[in-house]
């Protein structure tokens, strides 16, 4: 019976080869057309939200003393209120906010981790102005060093820690300077990393408001830190034990009710100076400082500036958005994509709004070619107030799939015709 059922099957089968044949020419020639009309797929990326850096325009000036300020809200990186917020100046200490993100950098990829000991040099302990008195062959936690730069301001354990991570601070602030660059800070110039009055160490109030920003989004346990009001650490030196007092420069921990943060900073060339952070009702706000006459003045501008923000700002987060279905794709090894949103979408509006008039359109990519990355934009989710866009998110594809081959079509072609 086998024998005989195979026999009889030689010209089906023949007829059937010579149809998989046509049909796999014309699957090849749509491919082949496919691929000329395809959509080209962005790198990984695309809007997150609407006017990340742009001002708003606001009718009531908060009356701020101090020659330049900037105030910006983190999670969009909307700039809320501005004054000469693109001159440059010395930042003094506020410098360690670019420190202590190169030191949570250094934490995140694994190159260093908080338990490690860090010894102190002679040239870490010479430091001048503010410190901790760190002496030379004095071992500390790096956990202790982050306390004692983001509540004490300290000089030697900052010096310590740039030593620590890249071997020499020169190399430290060459690295300072390229996370500028990336964070778009285009008026910085580090050339320390303690921030000791120098020629050629100069910033501005939008670009420490970037470095914040920064800092505040990327390692929000610098909270944990920077909130301390009064702590201690424990020098072990040949004398012995000693313990020291740590007390925090930044005044509005005690002042203002809702500040968490971030780091103040004075020098002969650049006066008083701060970037304040706060969060009050989910919305966290960055309020900056610069060349205040007093230390007096840039609290008091500080609280003016957040109170201001506060009582203009309201946050629209989508927490909702619509479900997504999967993507069609041409040429892959799969006919389709799952995806995601790229973020949470957030809209800051300075006046009251009706949620309820916030519409969203879902816009994806047609004829998307394989193959596919990871994290490729295929779409985006744009958002409307009253009918007026105000901003978008991203869809990016969750998978990677690649192109199909020649095997893998003729392969898909015999399991279809088969299966029919």
């Amino acid at each position: 019976m086998f024998i005989k059922s195979y026999s009889n099957r030689k010209k089906p089968i023949l007829r059937r080869t010579i149809t998989y044949i046509l049909i796999l020419s014309i699957m090849i020639t749509s491919i082949t057309f496919n691929f000329a009309i395809a959509a080209t797929i962005g790198s990984t990326g695309g809007t997150k939200s609407t006017a990340s850096a742009e001002s708003v325009e606001t009718t009531a000036d908060p009356g701020i003393n101090s020659p330049s300020a900037i105030l910006m809200e983190a999670s969009t990186g909307q700039v809320i209120y501005e004054k000469n917020a693109d001159e440059q100046l010395h930042p003094a200490s506020i410098t360690k906010i670019m420190t202590l993100i190169l030191i949570f950098d250094a934490i995140d990829s694994g190159k260093i981790k908080l338990e490690d000991e860090v010894t102190v040099s002679e040239h870490a302990a010479s430091m001048g102005g503010s410190q901790v008195f760190l002496e030379v062959g004095e071992v500390q936690t790096v956990q202790t060093m982050i306390k004692c730069i983001s509540v004490a301001s300290a000089n030697d354990a900052s010096v310590a820690m740039a030593e620590h991570i890249w071997g020499s601070e020169d190399t430290f602030v060459a690295k300072m300077n390229e996370r500028a660059k990336e964070l778009g800070m285009n008026n910085t110039n580090f050339v320390n990393c303690c921030g000791l009055d120098v020629d050629g160490h100069m910033t501005t109030a939008r670009d420490i408001a970037l470095m914040s920003r920064e800092l505040i989004t990327k390692y929000p346990q610098i909270h944990n830190y920077s909130t301390i009001w009064m702590d201690t650490i424990t020098h072990v030196t040949k004398k012995g034990e000693t313990e020291f007092e740590l007390s925090n420069t930044n005044k509005l921990i005690k002042q203002y009710e809702w500040a968490t943060g971030l780091k103040t900073g004075s020098t002969g060339l650049a006066k008083c100076c701060l970037s304040a952070t706060a969060l009050r009702n989910d919305i966290e706000l960055v309020a900056v400082i610069l060349a205040a006459p007093d230390s007096k003045t840039r609290f008091s501008d500080a609280i003016t500036l957040l109170n201001y923000g506060y009582g203009l700002c309201s946050i629209y987060k989508d927490e909702n958005p619509p479900v997504l279905e999967k993507v069609s794709i041409n040429s892959g090894v799969k006919e389709d994509v799952t995806c995601k949103y790229l973020d949470v979408y957030k809209y800051l509006s300075l006046e009251s709004f009706n949620a309820s008039d916030v519409t969203s359109e879902l816009q994806l990519l047609e004829n998307i070619q394989a193959p596919i990355n990871e994290g490729d934009v295929v779409g985006q989710l744009v958002y409307k107030l009253n009918g007026k866009e105000i901003g978008a998110v991203s869809i990016v594809a969750s998978e990677s799939i690649r192109e199909a081959k020649f095997f893998d079509s003729f392969i898909k072609v015999i399991k279809n015709a088969l299966m029919n």
